[in-house]
């Protein structure tokens, strides 16, 4: 019976990963009852200021396939890489993947991701191609600009994928082993650095059709968030490019620049 590591980075989450933990923990343990698939939900808080930690405590107790870790960082990329580490420090685990606190993407779209890896290195949700099912259907601002800003990651990356930025995506054990060195962004490019390494790597990675819903409290601001992800989409591609060294003299630059965006 394969086994996965579901990593769900927390910060401030303490009105909807209640919600969350108790929807995927019954989900997945009931998985686990029927035999069809083992799992542990690994929550990372980041630099949390409010009651996430009580709120995880309180569902471990109820649910055994429950772990977290609590970090004074923050970035949801840091909590990935460090659910990735814990994961993998755990032979049984063949897939790991992460998702995020919000419910966006329900336990049996995760559950429906697990299951079409076969003959793949990772699989990720996708809202954008045939099959994808989005309700409410996002605004039209929000389409605009996820359009661009992919346009923009393809021609950058050379990466073929339609929808980089859906918070679901899973990968086979020797694929985390082998990428995890390499991965910098700790947050707003964090999943095109995982996808961009993949690339490098020739892992083959599939794109699924998922089914994705918006949630209320949404932290996304699109105007901030859209800056600092195509500074930080620049950043990844020049360290991962010859001006690496030219891209290390004028960091006190990026960052002053990074602060005034702030």
């Amino acid at each position: 019976m394969e086994r996965v590591s579901i990593i769900i980075p927390a910060y401030n989450e303490e009105r909807r990963i209640a919600g969350t933990l108790e929807e995927y923990s019954r989900f997945f343990t009931n998985l686990k009852k029927t035999k069809k698939l083992d799992s542990e939900i690994l929550i990372v808080i980041n630099n949390t200021k409010d009651k996430t930690e009580d709120i995880v405590k309180k569902c471990k107790k109820k649910y055994k396939i429950i772990k977290y870790l609590n970090f004074k960082q923050g970035g949801k990329g840091f909590a990935i890489i460090e659910g990735f580490r814990e994961a993998l420090k755990n032979n049984k685990n063949s897939i790991i993947g992460f998702v995020d606190a919000d419910l966006a993407t329900g336990p049996e779209a995760f559950y429906d991701l697990v299951k079409s890896i076969n003959g793949f290195d990772g699989a990720i949700g996708s809202r954008y191609i045939p099959g994808a099912k989005v309700n409410p259907k996002q605004t039209l601002q929000r389409i605009i600009v996820s359009r661009v800003y992919n346009f923009f990651l393809r021609v950058l990356f050379l990466i073929n994928y339609k929808d980089t930025q859906c918070g679901v995506k899973i990968f086979k054990k020797a694929t985390i082993e082998k990428i995890i060195k390499d991965l910098t962004i700790t947050q707003w490019a964090f999943d095109t650095d995982i996808l961009y390494q993949c690339k490098k790597n020739n892992f083959h990675i599939k794109e699924h059709p998922t089914s994705w819903s918006d949630k209320e409290y949404s932290k996304i601001d699109l105007g901030k968030s859209g800056s600092r992800m195509v500074l930080a989409s620049l950043r990844l591609r020049i360290i991962n490019s010859p001006f690496k060294k030219t891209y290390n003299l004028l960091k006190p630059i990026g960052g002053f620049v990074w602060r005034i965006l702030k």
